[in-house]
């Protein structure tokens, strides 16, 4: 039916019938997913990625496959949903990744904003747009996007560690690039330890000893790390003390946790979950929170809050 002769149809279902093949969908018929809901829900899954279990899976990549076959040697923290086989949450994702005594892992940038932390260390480093920096247990390491970045191993153990990277924000909005570097591996420009993209396990703890624990008691003795390269990415890394319970809340934001050292329980959306060393949890937006430490622990966590404060969809709601 060209499109002048939508004027003539004599019932909305004829009107219906002609839009759509026009392309048209009205907007006012009853639709098995509705437009609008009254508050957020997800398909995604709380779920937790046992570190034991991921490094066993490491190790054994570490046998069967080398860097020159595997640009990064890693294990991606599927979230257990249908059709999904990358995303961690909505907006982020995130794995497991290791390097051997010896190796590097060749350079390449992207548009994706990228952060590692390093869970098990001694040697390790990174470059940067030329500048090389260690990556030492406790590590947190930026790696704002298409910025060139590669890897390398100057110690004698195997290196391990987590990346959080916002890969499926970037699928959705479509802005990817990617791009080798044609040196294979970035020269080195300076070698730069204070870099402004690594802060140090030493200067986290510094930090949070100098820090008090929030008023509100929902996340105890807590610091933001300076992430204005890569405003799509926050991170927090946090310190409870033996015994410390939070209070429960539940905002907007997706978030992903990572334990850097104790182990403890965390309620979360009516799951009980059990945490220790280099375990991940993630936990989609709108979902109930509770933490409760059993010994001392820090975790470092991962949300795409300032991207909601920024788009003014940013919520939080105190459950207790």
């Amino acid at each position: 039916m060209p499109l002048d002769d939508l004027s003539s149809v004599r019932t909305i279902d004829e009107l219906a019938t002609a839009a759509a093949s026009h392309d048209l969908t009205p907007g006012w018929v009853n639709r098995p997913v509705p437009i609008l809901w009254k508050e957020p829900k997800s398909d995604f899954r709380v779920h937790q990625w046992k570190w034991s279990e991921a490094k066993a899976g490491l190790d054994s990549a570490g046998r069967l496959i080398g860097t020159d076959l595997a640009e990064r040697r890693n294990l991606i923290m599927r979230n257990p949903i249908a059709g999904n086989d990358l995303a961690t949450l909505r907006t982020l994702i995130c794995a497991y990744q290791t390097i051997l005594p010896g190796e590097t892992a060749r350079s390449h940038r992207h548009t994706p904003h990228a952060f590692r932390a390093i869970l098990e260390s001694q040697g390790a480093w990174s470059i940067v747009n030329g500048e090389k920096h260690p990556m030492e247990t406790g590590d947190v390491v930026l790696t704002p996007g298409w910025s060139w970045h590669g890897h390398g191993h100057d110690g004698d153990a195997q290196a391990y560690w987590f990346d959080g990277l916002d890969v499926p924000l970037t699928h959705l909005l479509e802005p990817m690039f990617f791009e080798e570097h044609p040196a294979g591996v970035e020269p080195v420009r300076a070698v730069t330890p204070d870099s402004p993209f690594r802060f140090t396990w030493g200067a986290t703890q510094k930090a949070l000893d100098e820090t008090k624990p929030d008023d509100g008691g929902f996340f105890g003795r807590r610091i933001e790390l300076d992430t204005q390269t890569m405003p799509t990415i926050g991170i927090h890394m946090q310190r409870w003390q033996s015994g410390f319970r939070t209070r429960p809340y539940r905002c907007t934001a997706n978030q992903i946790f990572v334990v850097m050292q104790g182990n403890g329980t965390s309620r979360i959306g009516g799951e009980t979950i059990d945490w220790s060393f280099g375990d991940t949890i993630a936990v989609p937006g709108w979902t109930s929170i509770e933490h409760q430490a059993k010994d001392d622990a820090v975790l470092v966590s991962m949300t795409d809050e300032f991207l909601q404060r920024w788009t003014k969809y940013w919520r939080f709601e105190a459950l207790a």
